[in-house]
């Protein structure tokens, strides 16, 4: 071999020494990843996790807090023998449930390894005290802390909701963020806000020894990482009508919602009978209790219930038929005792003076009278079939929110049913169903479905002369934005000034006077301008539903509410007065004494008895 040849095998011999040894520099001096990784097995990580964000009414409440508790831990491997009657009463459970336990992690012992696994959830601090006095006893037991709900202020369990435990499959819809032992909101609130609330766990490192036991923490803990909190919720509900809201619905089937029209902020969302918040920081001890309730009170009435709308929805007809051109204010109808709508069969109705005109039919709440105006606008010569002008009809109906999803915040919410041209050919055939056939629509039956949410919205939307806002349920704050859909104004396809001439006969429905026929006068109260309307809603499964809405003052309205009772009877016996309770208690902050009367007869009101849970 030539000196050249020699020289160059030399020099790239050196030259991949001086790379080896660089890297072997690297590695060992200056990035100490691969130490890392080989220490992984005698790493032990113990979860730091975060304090779950509060939630605040719109006054600055804390409607749902935090406080301490316990997890008692448990690693099989360094388990020695030891007392289980003294560990069970430290811990306050049976002893049996103790030797169960470790029956369960000697079977699969070398699966989990020196892995810690919970034995036992959410111990309160007194409770924890007494076995940490004695954890010295118990090798391989341990405890860990995290932070559970409390529930300063009863302001509504189906509304809030419940945070629990999640399981194998909530893990798999949301992959790589969940692990077994955490905690995640499962219904309202805290469901629909859960990327805020939660936060972000944190862990501390520690080393083991030769004989597994923990030394010291790793890197003096420059690895460890700090759990986040969550983000704080600001609601829109008052929660003090909340509450007022949960007492009058006491032994009550049905929803109260009330909103603030000139937000669409949902201010009270009642759903009865509902889930007591004592009942939600430990959900799992009372789940079999409430989920075999025949009353359903995980049910939200409020956003899954679907019912006939009943005569609230005359209103909808009202400003239609006024839009379509083919009804004035002055426009008289007779009322004989209901409307045939064929030689013998007749859509019946209370007794009141006849003929009425708008004004007074809303008022009065005339079934008769509402017939003529459905039958006006479906036989409106402008179109060429009764289908065409059903369509149009219905264009009207769904954009005053009806028939479909608001898009609210709030989870769970479903979106009833206005009924299509098309539904009823498949029925009755094409071109073979006319207004008669449908008549019942004219007063909110039928094929009619919406829930107490989209009511609360109809008469904010009759509030509002023509528009609303989608019901929400948060407000803008500092680490939370809501979407700016939430501030968009939804128009319905009627004109802002026919809206005043649906508005007067509310009006005097409710303070015209008990000589006026009113069908509302129980709501009146003084200087507040109330405008309502009465419903009663055909049940088939029992009594009538009770029906009312109604928003105060008549200019420049500060709120708007929807009262839906189950099997009550007529609108103005139950509905009409819980509902104007409730708009006088947030408008004066209490009731006067001359009214005292409505409201002791309806907090004592009884109506479980009457609805049928089969």
């Amino acid at each position: 071999m030539d000196t050249s040849r020699r020289n160059k095998l030399l020099i790239g011999l050196g030259v991949v020494g001086a790379i080896l040894l660089g890297k072997l520099f690297y590695i060992q001096i200056i990035d100490d990843r691969y130490k890392r990784d080989a220490s992984n097995n005698s790493m032990v990580y113990e979860t730091i996790y975060p304090t779950r964000g509060i939630i605040y009414d719109r006054n600055g409440r804390i409607i749902v807090g935090n406080k301490v508790a316990y997890d008692i831990l448990v690693t099989p491997r360094e388990v020695r023998p030891f007392d289980t009657l003294a560990l069970a009463s430290a811990l306050g459970v049976d002893p049996l449930f103790i030797r169960e336990k470790m029956k369960e992690y000697e079977r699969s012992r070398s699966r989990i390894g020196y892995q810690s696994v919970v034995m036992l959830k959410q111990l309160s601090p007194e409770r924890y005290m007494k076995f940490a006095e004695l954890k010295y006893l118990f090798p391989g037991f341990d405890g860990q802390v995290r932070s559970i709900r409390d529930y300063p202020f009863n302001a509504g369990g189906n509304l809030l909701g419940y945070v629990s435990e999640v399981d194998a499959d909530y893990i798999k819809r949301h992959e790589g963020e969940y692990r077994p032992g955490d905690y995640a909101g499962k219904t309202g609130i805290e469901a629909a806000r859960e990327q805020d609330l939660r936060g972000e766990k944190g862990y501390h490192i520690y080393l083991r020894d030769s004989r597994n036991r923990i030394q010291t923490a790793y890197m003096d803990g420059a690895m460890d990482k700090d759990a986040v909190p969550g983000n704080d919720i600001v609601t829109t509900i008052d929660a003090a009508l909340q509450q007022y809201g949960q007492e009058l619905m006491r032994n009550k089937v049905g929803s109260v919602v009330a909103i603030e029209p000139a937000t669409g902020e949902i201010l009270a969302m009642v759903s009865s009978p509902g889930i007591d918040v004592e009942m939600l920081a430990d959900i799992g001890q009372h789940y079999n209790e409430i989920a075999s309730d025949p009353y359903k009170p995980m049910f939200n009435r409020t956003v899954q219930a679907s019912y006939p709308p009943g005569s609230v929805f005359k209103l909808v007809n009202g400003l239609i038929g006024l839009q379509e051109g083919v009804l004035q204010p002055e426009t008289t109808y007779p009322c004989y005792n209901g409307y045939y709508y064929s030689s013998n069969r007749k859509l019946g109705c209370h007794t009141h003076r006849s003929p009425l005109n708008l004004k007074e039919a809303i008022m009065m709440s005339c079934n008769g009278y509402f017939c003529y105006v459905l039958r006006s606008v479906l036989e409106n010569r402008k179109y060429k079939s009764t289908a065409e002008a059903f369509d149009r009809w219905r264009e009207y109906v769904t954009s005053f929110g009806l028939g479909d999803k608001l898009g609210s915040d709030f989870p769970s919410e479903l979106g009833g049913n206005v009924p299509t041209s098309k539904y009823y050919d498949r029925i009755y055939g094409k071109n073979g169903w006319r207004f008669p056939t449908i008549v019942s629509l004219s007063i909110g039956q039928g094929e009619m479905g919406v829930t107490p949410l989209q009511i609360a919205n109809l008469c904010a939307t009759v509030a509002n002369r023509g528009y609303y806002y989608i019901p929400h349920i948060v407000k803008d704050s500092e680490n939370v934005r809501i979407d700016d859909r939430f501030r968009e104004k939804k128009y319905t396809l009627v004109d802002t000034t026919e809206f005043y001439k649906v508005i007067d006969g509310m009006y005097l429905a409710v303070n015209g006077g008990a000589g006026s026929g009113g069908t509302a006068v129980s709501a009146a109260v003084p200087g507040l301008d109330i405008c309502g309307k009465t419903g009663t809603a055909q049940n088939p499964r029992g009594a009538d539903n009770s029906v009312f809405i109604c928003f105060a003052p008549k200019d420049n309205p500060k709120i708007a509410v929807a009262a839906y009772i189950e099997n009550a009877g007529f609108g103005a016996t139950w509905a009409c007065p819980i509902a104007s309770l409730l708009v006088e208690k947030y408008l004066t902050g209490g009731i006067r004494e001359e009214r005292k009367y409505v409201e002791q007869r309806v907090l004592e009101g009884d109506l479980m008895s009457r609805v049928k849970t089969d």
